[in-house]
This record gives structure tokens, sequence and C-alpha cells, in this order.
């Protein structure tokens, strides 16, 4: 996609929180988003870009009153319409990253770092998760302590998006991997980014549970379909569960909800406001 006009959100994170701003981008059907840290000040401001409406002014308006609304000051956002291609906009300002003891996680464009065992590469797109945010690096890390001692002879990722947790188990000798995600978009790209990882998958359509079990389940969504799927989601767990896309305040409801699921609560970590629950059969 070449010389694609499109409206350009940005926002201090600071602003609102992020959970508010992934629904701002849900709601007016953004095409894709980005967040960018300042190397110098460490100041992150979040990015989204939207299709141009045939009434811009009309479509400015929306965009702000929307993003004051939410509690965010006019000196915090900037909406601006770019004459150039959003889906390489962002590209200046992203890294690979190192993430727990192995892994490196990069878009095609970024250099891999040569002290990492675990080579990821996956390039950011329509579907959620690059590695950027706190759940999924805390997801990561726990897919990979798993795997460090053990190799998955059967894997589920629930609710996959880029297929960024079941590619990395993949290439850590996870066997028979299933990802599934209630999205059409988010199944493609779990097939592409597995395809350009060199490995295989299952990836389904789909906002339940399989019926069969796995060895290792992990589910990095929100808390209210955690808390939905908790029996079915137990349910598929033979060893381990990794859970996530929590807030550490919520992390008691989902203790309880899978306690009461036939699972036991083994660890919770946590980064800045989010937690990573781990449980066992």
């Amino acid at each position: 996609m070449q010389n694609v006009t499109c409206v350009e959100l940005r926002m201090d994170a600071q602003a609102v929180a992020e959970l508010a701003f992934a629904q701002l981008m849900t709601t007016f059907n953004a095409l894709g988003g980005s967040e960018e840290t300042d190397t110098d000040s460490g100041n992150i401001t979040r990015v989204a870009w939207f299709e141009v409406a045939e009434d811009t002014q009309a479509q400015y308006q929306r965009l702000t009153t929307a993003a004051l609304v939410l509690g965010a000051k006019a000196s915090q956002f900037h909406i601006t319409t770019l004459n150039d291609d959003w889906a390489t906009a962002w590209q200046k300002n992203w890294t690979a990253m190192p993430i727990g003891q192995s892994l490196c996680v990069r878009p095609s464009f970024c250099t891999a770092l040569p002290d990492r065992a675990i080579d990821i590469v996956l390039d950011p797109g329509m579907a959620f998760g690059t590695g950027t945010h706190p759940t999924t690096f805390l997801c990561l890390e726990a897919v990979e302590d798993y795997c460090l001692k053990q190799t998955p002879q059967s894997l589920l990722d629930m609710g996959a998006g880029s297929g960024l947790l079941a590619i990395t188990a993949a290439k850590m000798g996870a066997l028979d991997i299933h990802a599934v995600d209630y999205d059409p978009i988010s199944v493609e790209a779990c097939e592409v980014n597995a395809a350009i990882n060199g490995i295989s998958l299952i990836a389904l359509l789909g906002d339940v549970p399989p019926s069969h079990t796995f060895e290792l389940v992990v589910a990095n969504i929100l808390i209210g379909p955690l808390l939905d799927m908790a029996t079915p989601l137990a349910a598929c767990v033979e060893k381990q569960l990794i859970l996530s896309g929590v807030l550490i305040s919520q992390v008691p409801s989902l203790i309880e909800a899978y306690a009461k699921a036939g699972l036991q609560h083994q660890q919770t970590n946590t980064r800045e406001e989010w937690a990573a629950v781990v449980f066992s059969r």
C-alpha cells in the first residue's frame, strides 16, 4: 500500500488508560496502531491510523470528542492527515527486542540480536501481539520458562492474535500447536507469521476453547473473556496454563475462577500495572 492518505491520532501514553485507547481504535475502525518510545526521555506515544472519511473536519471532531471524553487533555493528543504509507510510518522507531533468557522478537526490517538463540520474526500488522505490550512480554517469559524445562508435546494458544506465543513455543521445540482466534484477520496472521518463521501450526477460527486437552495452554486476552471461559479453558489443560491480559488488581478474581475450575495457582508475575498468572493441573 503506497502513498495512502490516512488520519493519524497521536496521544501521550499518560493521557488515558491503554485499554481505553484500544477501545477508541476499535470504535473508529483503526487501520492499525503502534507505540513509540522516545529514546532520550522514555516518554511513550500511542499512535492510531484511520481511513480518511469524506468529511474530514467531522472526523477530526469525532476523534477529538472521543479523546476528551476518555479524559485526555487537548495538549496530550494531536490529529493530522498523512499523505504517505501509514503501514510504514512507525518503522523508524522499531528495534529488535530481547525477552527472557534467549528470545529476540523483531520485525523483518530489523537485524537479529546475535546473543539470542531464538529469533522470532513478526511484522506488526492488523492482528494484536508484537511483544511490546507488558502482558505479551510476561507471557513470552512464562512460555520460555516452561519450554526450557520441558518440551511441550501439545500447546493451545487461545486468542492467538498474531500467533507470537504459539510461534515462540514452536521455535523452542513445542509440538502439535493449535492457535485459535475469533478474528479471521488473526487466523490469517498466525498462518503467515508461522510460515515466515518456518514452523507449522494449526490456526483455527473460533471463540470457544477446543474440546480436547493440551499439555500447555496460553491465553493473553482480557479479564472478561478469561472469566467467561474459565471452565472450558481449564478443561483443556493437562499440565500448565498461562493467562495474561489482566491488571494486577484483577488477579484475585482470576485465581478464584480457575481454582473453582480445578486448577492450582502457581505464581503471578507482574510488569508495570499488568500481570501474568500461571496455573497447574
